[in-house]
């Protein structure tokens, strides 16, 4: 398969190496980029996704065209450092970075990814009783044990065959658009030209829409799945011991990282098209979690609709539950230098694993309290704002640096990209305040 990389990296780094067929198949090539864009529509970016578009309509589908370039670019490097490197991101701070830097971003990690995780469970609850009635708290603490023994006892091959596979619960939200009415020329227009608004919610609504776009951890999970990816493999090495793997190498994480956030922005839009062709029009905008979505679609388009779209919520739950507490478990490892990888059995690496199971009993037992879901779901939006930017920064600092990177550094169209993209997060993070507004603005992650 031939493909052109985005990156304009030195010819070196281009050649061929024989790690399988001429012409490989999308599926084999398609890995840990599908799933960390499929996962970034978790049952909290869908509430998040459907609020705007039941505020706002259309007007505001533009931003995820915008997001897209800049999203793929910092998760393509994310890839490239993992690839190149045999190390995920923490463990690559912990190497040249001082460990102050490396604990603080875990521990901030750690706990945003812990408050989404609860959130995505208590979602995927709400909606299985949404489905078929029963006790919310069963089905939670179900989810959680589900979530968690997947990543202990199966294999890793099997394991990412299974998330692959849910990564088809999303077009559920694809096929709930075959019951609604859309006015296409507002959606063109939503689209292609952009609304600038000072409007306190409607930039609090698009500050929503590119907040959870663009998630620290998405560059942990990724980075680190290549590193799995590269040990999964008898003959994949890492770049820096393996330069003739490079073209291969690097066009595979493009084309997987390219198709996997246009995968996720595709269904964002199909969930902010269905919320402003049906919840819109009705008026209905105190929308405040997806099973919220769920029940109002019922009686606007339809029970079949409405089923759809509890089960994308369950589907994309069980795809994203593990990603969070996974890329916790991958930082939190590397960070102190545990042994780390689902492809390890549990004995062999007991802290890595003991730390999915703490992450997702967290995230369970936050449904047992009196913690306000959107309240949590605010301050989680603040932890990542504060981390997303050093850690972006760093990682472009780190992807440019010979010394991390030997001979396969990123070249000038990546720089741009993810300047553009820590420049925007950087300019985001004063903007979160807005959020505390109303309580139907507290959904930003």
């Amino acid at each position: 398969m031939t493909f052109t990389p985005l990156d304009d990296a030195p010819d070196k780094a281009r050649r061929s190496a024989a790690l399988g067929p001429s012409k490989p198949r999308l599926l084999s090539i398609l890995g840990p980029g599908l799933i960390a864009g499929a996962s970034d529509d978790d049952p909290s970016g869908i509430a998040t996704y459907t609020q705007t578009g039941a505020a706002l309509g259309y007007s505001a589908s533009w931003t995820l065209l915008f997001s897209y370039p800049l999203m793929a670019a910092i998760q393509i490097i994310s890839a490239r450092i993992g690839r190149t490197t045999g190390a995920g991101i923490a463990g690559n701070l912990r190497k040249h970075y001082p460990n102050w830097i490396v604990y603080t971003g875990i521990v901030l990690l750690l706990a945003a990814n812990t408050i989404n995780l609860g959130a995505d469970i208590g979602a995927m609850g709400a909606s299985v009783r949404l489905l078929i009635g029963g006790p919310q708290s069963l089905y939670v603490v179900a989810f959680g044990a589900i979530c968690a023994l997947a990543q202990i006892f199966l294999t890793y091959k099997r394991y990412v065959a299974v998330l692959k596979w849910l990564t088809l619960a999303l077009f559920a939200y694809v096929a709930t658009l075959f019951f609604v009415k859309i006015d296409w020329v507002a959606l063109a227009a939503g689209l292609f030209i952009p609304r600038i608004s000072l409007d306190a919610d409607y930039m609090t609504s698009v500050v929503a829409i590119l907040g959870t776009t663009i998630s620290p951890y998405l560059f942990f999970w990724q980075s680190s799945q290549e590193v799995e990816d590269t040990k999964a493999r008898p003959m994949r090495r890492p770049l820096k011991r393996a330069p003739e793997q490079a073209e291969n190498a690097l066009n595979r994480i493009q084309l997987d990282t390219l198709v996997g956030m246009g995968f996720s922005n595709g269904i964002a839009l199909a969930i902010m098209v269905t919320a402003a062709a049906t919840l819109h029009l009705a008026g209905q905008t105190s929308i405040q979690t997806a099973a919220d979505a769920a029940a109002a679609l019922k009686p606007l388009a339809g029970p079949l609709a409405g089923v759809l779209f509890a089960l994308g919520v369950i589907g994309t739950g069980l795809l994203a539950a593990p990603v969070l507490a996974g890329s916790a478990a991958y930082g939190l490892g590397e960070a102190f230098r545990w042994p780390t990888g689902l492809d390890r059995a549990p004995k062999e690496a007991r802290a890595f694993y003991a730390t999915i199971v703490a992450a997702t009993a967290a995230g369970v037992l936050m449904n047992f309290t009196p913690i306000d879901p959107i309240k949590a779901l605010f301050w989680s939006a603040v932890i990542n704002g504060v981390v997303a930017v050093p850690i972006m920064a760093i990682m472009m600092l780190m992807a440019a640096n010979p010394r991390v990177m030997g001979e396969f550094t990123i070249g000038r169209s990546l720089k741009i990209l993810a300047r553009g993209c820590v420049c925007f997060c950087g300019c985001r993070r004063p903007l979160i305040g807005l959020e505390d507004r109303s309580v139907k603005t507290q959904l930003v992650r």
